[in-house]
């Protein structure tokens, strides 16, 4: 290998630190080398998988149980089958007829929703839920927790409605990618009602340590939007993520002083 190849392979490599992207793969002939297209392959499983297997339910309520907010509460969309769930996305946003969840007046519910990957929720779910509580617990009263399966963001709608909370994060198994197969996200919606739109939302993506954000960051930042949710009367477009400004601005402070 000449010295100009080896400084590209360098380069290449130090990038390929900085992101999970799949750049300068590099060459057999004219086509990606084996370990590379055996890679991709692998990733196309396992996001295939993340989106197929089924949520362990028990094992997570068993998780979410030893949280310690409560007893939770198992709920399914209108979806019948995981297929239906990914043909029909109207069905994941309405319970299952004869749904009913406990009726718990409190400043914040959570639903661990399966979403479009499983996996995530299997994975990070109770984890990042602990996060939250740690972080809301001594400002706000806490719902006991919901879990949903076949479910996308607005079904947490009507699970809010129905508890009576006053702002619902809905933590939920993001769409898988070739990169990444477990990402989680939360979605804010304050005051929930059937009919909200993702207008009405604020959504923090990309949950998924170590490579993704860790969860008391993520638990961190909803803690400011329902600060911020509080205080405006709303969520959605016209509430914004204050916490990496002020956290810059406190750096620089910290500076200067």
């Amino acid at each position: 290998m000449s010295s100009n190849e080896v400084a590209v392979q360098e380069f290449w490599d130090e990038l390929r630190r900085t992101t999970q992207a799949r750049i300068g793969l590099g060459r057999a002939g004219n086509a990606l080398p084996t370990r590379r297209v055996l890679e991709l392959a692998a990733a196309h499983a396992a996001a295939r998988d993340a989106v197929h297997v089924p949520l362990n339910v028990d094992k997570v309520a068993d998780e979410v149980r030893a949280v310690g907010i409560g007893e939770p509460t198992l709920v399914t969309s209108k979806a019948s089958s995981r297929d239906e769930y990914l043909r029909r996305p109207d069905l994941g946003r309405e319970p299952a007829e004869g749904t009913a969840v406990p009726d718990t007046p409190a400043d914040i519910g959570f639903v661990l929703a399966d979403g479009l990957s499983p996996t995530a929720l299997d994975r990070h779910g109770a984890t990042l839920l602990t996060a939250l509580v740690a972080e809301l617990r001594d400002r706000y009263t806490l719902a006991p927790p919901v879990i949903a399966t076949q479910a996308r963001v607005a079904l947490g709608d009507h699970i809010g409605a129905q508890s009576r909370v006053r702002t619902l994060l809905v933590i939920i198994g993001e769409r898988p990618g070739l990169s990444v197969a477990d990402s989680l996200g939360i979605y804010l919606t304050h005051l929930p009602i059937p009919g909200r739109t993702d207008a009405d939302r604020n959504c923090i993506s990309n949950i998924h340590p170590p490579d993704g954000l860790g969860y008391a960051e993520a638990a961190r930042v909803a803690a400011g939007l329902v600060d911020g949710a509080l205080a405006l009367g709303r969520s959605g477009v016209d509430l914004k993520d204050t916490s990496r400004t002020s956290a810059l601005g406190s750096s620089i402070v910290a500076e200067l002083t």
